[in-house]
C-alpha cells in the first residue's frame, strides 16, 4: 500500500495526490524540508554585508521572528539542524546585548506585538532546549524575561484600566490603540515563562493580563476575540475583525496555565471555550482565516496569522491533553491539504493561500510558507517530548532582571508616518479613524 505523507511528498514535486490518512512521520519531516526550504529562500540575511534577522520588502521585523520560531520548532519536531546556525545568527543579532529584540533600526516599525514574536522565538528555544548561545550572549530565556520586563514596565493603567498600546513609542501611528495581539502575546509570554521558572510573578501577570482583556470585552460572548480597542473612547469602542492568531495567542496561555495550576477547573474551562470557539476558522476541518480568505483581502502579514494557530493548537495539548482529541483531526486535515497547495516554484515546494482548494494559487510568499509549515510538522506533536523547565531538563541560562538596562536615546529624525496596514495585530486601521464602527463594516460576509 502506498504511504500516504509520501503522497503528499509526491505532490510536493508536481504528482497527484490521494486523499489519504496521514501516517508517516519520515514522509511528513521530509514535507516540511521542503516548505522550509522554500521558505527561506526570500531570506538573505545570511549573507556577507546583509543584516542577519532580516527579511527585504515587503516583509516587517516582526515576521521574519515569526518565521526563525518556526525553524526552532522544524528542528525540534525533525531533528534536523541544517538551518540552526543561520536561526541562532538572526536571533542574536536582533536580541542585542540586552536580549530585549529593540533594534534601533527598527524604531519606526518596533510595536508591542512584533517586539513579542521574537521573543516567542527565544522561549520556544528555551522550551525545546534549542542549543544555547555562546556564554558571551543572553541566553533564551533571559531575552524572554527580558523582554517580557520591557513590557510590564509599559503597562498603562492611564486608561481603559490598564493594557499594553500597540506601538511603543508616541511618534508611531497607532500608539492610542490599545490591540489584542500586543495583549495576548504578552499573557501567552507570561504564562509561559510561569511555567518554565516557576516564578509566582509571572503568573500574576497572566492573571492581569488575562483579566483586562475579558474586563474590557476585547474576549466576545462566545470566546473569540475583536483585533483591538480605542483608547481615546477609553475602550468602549472596538475593531470587530477577528484573526486566528488572537485566538491561538491567548489558547496557548489559557493552557499553560491550566498546566501551572495543576488541572485548576478555571483555566480548564477558559482552554476549552477558547478552543471550542475556533470551530468558526474551520471549514470540514481545514483551517482558513476566515476575515479575509472569502474575499481575497488578505494582506501580506495575514497571510501567515493561521500558522500560529496551528503552532499553538498543537502545543496546547502538551499542556492540556484533554484536547488532543479535538485538536489533532483539524490539525491533520488542514495539514494534508495545505501540503496538497505546495507545488508551486521551480523546485515543487511553494505553497498556496487557501488551503482547502488543494492547488497552488501562484503565490510566492513567506507568510504562507510559514503557516503550511507549521501546521505539517505541528503533526508530529505526539511524537516529540513536552517543553522542559528549569526544573525538568532546561538548560537556557536565564535573568530575571534583564531589560532594566537604559533604553537606548530616541531618535532625533523620526517624524515619518509608517505605514502599517498590513502589520502583525494591525487588522485594519481604523485606529487612525476618529470614529469607530461597532461591527466593523463587511463583518455579516464572514458569518
Amino acid at each position: 500500500m502506498r504511504r500516504p505523507w509520501l503522497l503528499i511528498l509526491a505532490l510536493l514535486v508536481g504528482v497527484q495526490a490521494v486523499d489519504m490518512e496521514i501516517d508517516d512521520p519520515e514522509s511528513i519531516k521530509k514535507a516540511a524540508q521542503v516548505v522550509a526550504k522554500n521558505m527561506l529562500s526570500f531570506y538573505t540575511g545570511y549573507r556577507p554585508g546583509d543584516n542577519p534577522g532580516n527579511l527585504p520588502d515587503p516583509y516587517y521585523w516582526w515576521e521574519a521572528g515569526a518565521m526563525f520560531n518556526s525553524l526552532v520548532d522544524y528542528w525540534y519536531y525533525t531533528g534536523d539542524d541544517t538551518w540552526n546556525d543561520i536561526t541562532m545568527q538572526g536571533l542574536l543579532w536582533q536580541a542585542g546585548d540586552t536580549g530585549t529584540f529593540m533594534p534601533t533600526n527598527q524604531t519606526r516599525t518596533e510595536g508591542n506585538d512584533d517586539q513579542a514574536f521574537w521573543a516567542f522565538a527565544a522561549m520556544s528555544a528555551a522550551e525545546r532546549n534549542f542549543p544555547n548561545p555562546p556564554d558571551t550572549s543572553p541566553g533564551w530565556l533571559a531575552m524572554a524575561q527580558a523582554v517580557f520586563n520591557t513590557q510590564a514596565a509599559r503597562w498603562d493603567t492611564e486608561t481603559c484600566g490598564g493594557g499594553l498600546r500597540w506601538q511603543i513609542f508616541t511618534f508611531n501611528n497607532g500608539f492610542n490603540y490599545k490591540n489584542t495581539i500586543s495583549n495576548g502575546c504578552f499573557f501567552n509570554l507570561a504564562a509561559r515563562l510561569a511555567k518554565y521558572t516557576g516564578n509566582q510573578t509571572y503568573a500574576e501577570w497572566a492573571e492581569r493580563a488575562w483579566n483586562w482583556t475579558t474586563a474590557v470585552n476585547l474576549m466576545t460572548n462566545d470566546w473569540l476575540f475583536y483585533d483591538g480597542t480605542d483608547d481615546t473612547s477609553n475602550c468602549t469602542t472596538f475593531n470587530q475583525i477577528q484573526w486566528t492568531y488572537n485566538s491561538g495567542v491567548y489558547l496557548l496561555g489559557a493552557a499553560n496555565m491550566y498546566n501551572l495550576t495543576g488541572g485548576d477547573p478555571i483555566w480548564k474551562e477558559r482552554t476549552e471555550h477558547i478552543l471550542n470557539a475556533t470551530e468558526v476558522f474551520f471549514q470540514k476541518n481545514i483551517m482558513y482565516e476566515r476575515a479575509c480568505e472569502p474575499i481575497d483581502t488578505c494582506k501580506v502579514d495575514q497571510r501567515s496569522f493561521k500558522g500560529y494557530l496551528a503552532r499553538w493548537m498543537a502545543q496546547t495539548t502538551q499542556m492540556a491533553p484533554f484536547t488532543f482529541d479535538w485538536v489533532m483531526p483539524k490539525i491533520r486535515a488542514s495539514a494534508k491539504a495545505a501540503a496538497e497547495t505546495c507545488t508551486g516554484g521551480s523546485d515543487n515546494g511553494m505553497c498556496g493561500l487557501k488551503w482547502a482548494q488543494r492547488k497552488w494559487d501562484g503565490m510566492k510568499d513567506v507568510g504562507l510558507q510559514i503557516a503550511a509549515l507549521e501546521v505539517i510538522q505541528s503533526t508530529l506533536i505526539s511524537r516529540v517530548d513536552p517543553p522542559v523547565t528549569n526544573d525538568n531538563g532546561g538548560t537556557s541560562k536565564g535573568n530575571p532582571g534583564g531589560g532594566s538596562e537604559p533604553a537606548p536615546p530616541t531618535p532625533h529624525s523620526l517624524t515619518m508616518d509608517i505605514t502599517t496596514a498590513d502589520r502583525a495585530g494591525a487588522g485594519i486601521l481604523t485606529v487612525l479613524m476618529s470614529v469607530f464602527v461597532i461591527g466593523s463594516t463587511g463583518w455579516a460576509l464572514y458569518e
